[in-house]
């Protein structure tokens, strides 16, 4: 599994308050970690504040599979890429892969079902024309790459 054609999304390195009593990242720094990870992915797909702002929209996030495969410690230089997977008129499923640079490994992953809400209605709609074209190249991109995503396999959008 060759991560270089996806989007870097998030850096960084594990500073020491991130640690739980373990010594190693506590669970919720992986779900922080990931979710500063898919804003820089949707800003590139034009979900980005004035987006929301202008038109009284956001995502949700409705469904998540984290795999934990090897700890991240203190110090440690980790690397999050983004894959898109698929979408609906109104949804979208996504992988985020977190990579520690500084062990070589994968150390987790995450699939997401996310939707695009009507913020008045606090409801699901359809995501507008521009932004899913935007969706479709990407997605075009990563549905050509030469290995399948390592899909939890009970997700659809």
């Amino acid at each position: 599994m060759n991560l270089e054609a996806l989007p870097i999304c998030h850096q960084a390195v594990i500073p020491e308050s991130y640690l739980d009593g373990m010594g190693h990242m506590n669970v919720m720094w992986y779900t922080h970690l990931f979710s500063r990870a898919i804003d820089k992915l949707f800003t590139s797909l034009g979900l980005d504040r004035e987006y929301f702002k202008a038109n009284h929209a956001g995502t949700f996030a409705l469904e998540q599979h984290v795999r934990f495969r090897v700890e991240v410690r203190c110090g440690q230089h980790v690397t999050i890429r983004a894959r898109l997977l698929g979408r609906s008129a109104k949804r979208f499923h996504f992988m985020q892969f977190m990579f520690n640079d500084d062990a070589g490994v994968l150390s987790a992953t995450v699939e997401s079902i996310g939707t695009h809400v009507d913020l008045r209605a606090r409801r699901s709609s359809p995501l507008p024309p521009h932004i899913a074209e935007a969706f479709d190249r990407l997605l075009a991109e990563h549905e050509s790459l030469a290995w399948p995503a390592p899909v939890c396999g009970v997700m659809r959008p």
